[in-house]
């Protein structure tokens, strides 16, 4: 498949890394190229598959500027438009993954003109600070434990080995991102060639501007309400970092929206679920709903 890699410069002076795959007139935008670009690149050939890294992450540019930084999501919501722009296709397609997944509904709802079909896979929920039943949920002993150990490792950051920082970070977040233990090891490659300071420069990032600017947000079920694309939402049951009910949820709220539910899998569902994720996009993206997606009448 053609393949190729640059940067889009932002109206602010930050260059965006991206590589494309394929070459269809379906255009599909995926932002976090350096976790995503391995597992997902073998959606292209009938369709022109864009991936990027968003600002101060991954290979796109490392900010310094806080003014470049503070908006946190809403910086990431104009940078998928510029890179909208650059390619210059009227309409795209997103599939974004945890808070990307947030994101692709705020640039819906801000470019509704542009957005073509969405894919939300273990998005982070319309309210982040809503608490769901147990049974919605999945805040078990993994997590607190990975989560403690995560702290530790980002305190000791300055006086380990920069290849040993990577090795522990990368080892540790496996763990998370499946529900069973024996498949953390088939999370390979993510983020393999991103150096020691970029993870601790996104891991700043993320909790000095980009969480408290999403829990900032107060979506009123009517304005999401008013996104007319339409939504797949693909969520592991058993994930631990965005809550199960929170898919639910967007499944209910958005007017053209389902779900697809994914059981022994947890926040990188592709992992323990290969064949029904991307089976269900690829249908998705060539305009059907895909079978088994469920049109959520309860969050319960």
């Amino acid at each position: 498949m053609p393949s190729s890699e640059g940067y889009v410069t932002t109206e602010d002076g930050v260059r965006l890394f991206f590589q494309t795959v394929g070459s269809g007139a379906q255009t599909v935008l995926i932002p976090n190229a350096s976790f995503l670009f391995t597992d997902f690149q073998d959606l292209g050939g009938e369709r022109t598959l864009v991936f990027y890294d968003m600002r101060n992450r991954g290979r796109s540019d490392e900010v310094s500027d806080g003014s470049r930084l503070e908006r946190g999501i809403h910086h990431d919501v104009e940078d998928l438009e510029a890179i909208r722009r650059h390619f210059g296709v009227s309409e795209v397609n997103v599939i974004g993954h945890s808070a990307l997944g947030l994101m692709a509904i705020l640039y819906a709802m801000r470019y509704q003109d542009h957005a073509g079909r969405i894919v939300q896979i273990g998005s982070m929920p319309p309210n982040p600070r809503k608490q769901y039943p147990a049974h919605l949920t999945n805040a078990d002993a993994t997590l607190t434990e990975v989560s403690t150990k995560l702290g530790q490792l980002m305190k000791a950051s300055e006086s380990e080995d920069a290849q040993e920082f990577g090795r522990k970070w990368r080892a540790l977040m496996r763990v998370l991102f499946v529900a069973n233990p024996a498949d953390a090891g088939k999370v390979s490659g993510w983020a393999g060639d991103v150096p020691k300071d970029r993870i601790v420069s996104g891991m700043k990032h993320w909790g000095e501007n980009i969480l408290p600017s999403i829990q900032s947000l107060n979506l009123a079920a009517e304005e999401v309400a008013k996104v007319r694309t339409p939504v797949l939402a693909i969520h592991g049951r058993r994930d631990r970092q965005s809550p199960y009910g929170g898919a639910r949820e967007w499944a209910a709220m958005l007017p053209d929206a389902r779900l697809v539910t994914v059981d022994d899998a947890a926040h990188v569902p592709w992992i323990e679920g290969p064949e029904k994720v991307f089976g269900s996009i690829r249908t998705f993206l060539d305009g059907a709903w895909p079978e088994g997606a469920e049109k959520v009448e309860s969050v319960a």
